[in-house]
């Protein structure tokens, strides 16, 4: 009998997310994998075999030290935030006040606030006080049940300030249990200096910082905000050309206040995300349903913004566009760093069901940060990364809200907190 470092037994749902080796789309988007009764075994921090409790408890022995019982739980890959702007210094929780006077995000931008605010603060932070203000948000991430999460950069808009953030992420990795993975995004806004010359900041982001930010391999993807006043397709397609030549995979923030046609950028340029898409047209759908292109949404963010306009979630499943969820944490637009939340938000306000919504924060968030080989789903060889819920079911995981559901965190085969 073999010998497991741990064992998950007992499990009233086990939801693996196993399956194809690709981003789940349509029906596959509710396919939760499910064992009842269900086990993991883990042997070196690696997934080892799931299955049947008596399968597994057969094959694997079993001690005091060893085992944790899931009885009347569900367990599931730990959950994959595939969109957050973790670095960064300072609050707008005045921001916050006056949208809901009655003031709008972009009348808010415009008047001096919004990004360039935060711009402010974070490049008269250093880079040891940008880890120090991120760790506790990491911390909490983890313990709501966050393994994985998607990290851009973007408050610095400096070459010297973009590489800060970016080297902040890496050392903020090391420093913590929860996985990081880096995007570029010097395309967030046009700073002050360049507010009438923008040409030339854009050249600064193609020729320079994506150079030099490939150069020390700090980031996997370039990210740019393609909206009306911050920049436009050809400006976006110009940057995000200029990432992939580079060796930086291409992701964009689309169609999130106007309907520009940027879903239909990300089609063209392959992109392996197009985020928010709360605006998408249905000509922008049919691109995305003919490629890989992850739809990324952030419900947290209209929520948090006051707003009515949430993506088109059952369209675009229906339409066979993969469908993913993060949290968009950031300090302007959505302040909440809990994946749990955004799980009740797509089901109540994306009329996702809970397996697609749980698919979308697990194995298909996996795809849009490029790290599906690696987490997203239980199954053998993948990293053991795994939360047991106080909840009995992936229905109720996303029916109750506003408490933390996630009774135990394993991470990389580890416990955390032990």
């Amino acid at each position: 009998m073999a010998k497991a470092d741990l064992l998950i037994v007992h499990a009233a749902e086990l939801a693996t997310m196993r399956g194809p080796a690709a981003p789940r789309r349509g029906k596959e988007q509710a396919d939760l994998g499910l064992i009842p009764d269900g086990a993991v075994a883990v042997v070196d921090g690696r997934v080892a075999a799931v299955g049947a409790t008596d399968a597994v408890t057969a094959e694997y022995k079993v001690t005091k030290s060893n085992l944790i019982d899931a009885g009347g739980k569900l367990v599931t890959p730990g959950l994959v935030d595939a969109h957050t702007h973790l670095i960064f210094a300072g609050s707008r929780e005045d921001e916050f006040e006056r949208r809901l006077l009655g003031a709008s995000y972009m009348e808010i931008a415009n008047a001096g606030g919004g990004i360039l605010s935060t711009v402010d603060r974070v490049r008269a932070a250093s880079r040891t006080e940008l880890v120090k203000l991120a760790r506790p948000r990491a911390r909490a991430m983890l313990e709501h049940g966050t393994t994985t999460a998607e990290v851009k950069s973007g408050y610095g808009l400096t070459l010297e300030d973009e590489i800060k953030c970016l080297e902040a992420v890496r050392e903020l990795a090391k420093a913590e249990r929860l996985d990081l993975i880096p995007t570029f995004m010097g395309a967030h806004e046009v700073p002050r200096e360049y507010a009438s010359r923008r040409h030339e900041y854009i050249d600064l982001v193609v020729k320079e910082m994506i150079p030099e930010v490939s150069k020390r391999r700090l980031a996997r993807f370039c990210d740019v905000f393609c909206e009306v006043g911050v920049f436009s397709i050809d400006q976006s397609r110009a940057i995000l050309e200029a990432g992939k030549a580079a060796g930086l995979q291409p992701k964009i923030h689309a169609e999130e206040f106007k309907s520009i046609g940027s879903a239909e950028l990300a089609a063209e340029i392959g992109a392996v995300s197009a985020d928010h898409l709360m605006l998408i047209s249905d000509r922008g759908i049919r691109s995305l349903r003919r490629t890989a292109t992850i739809a990324v949404l952030l419900p947290g963010t209209t929520y948090f913004l006051g707003g009515t306009m949430y993506a088109p979630a059952r369209k675009l499943i229906e339409e066979g566009v993969p469908v993913a969820l993060g949290t968009d944490f950031n300090p302007g637009s959505c302040m909440t760093l809990n994946m749990q939340a955004i799980l009740s938000l797509a089901c109540a306000q994306l009329k996702m069901t809970p397996a697609e919504a749980l698919v979308a924060a697990t194995i298909n968030a996996a795809h849009a940060c490029g790290a599906a080989e690696f987490v997203g789903s239980l199954e053998p060889g993948k990293r053991a990364d795994l939360l047991v819920w106080t909840a009995p079911s992936a229905r109720y995981a996303c029916y109750q809200f506003g408490v933390n559901q996630v009774e135990t965190v394993v991470k990389a085969g580890k416990v955390v907190g032990e």
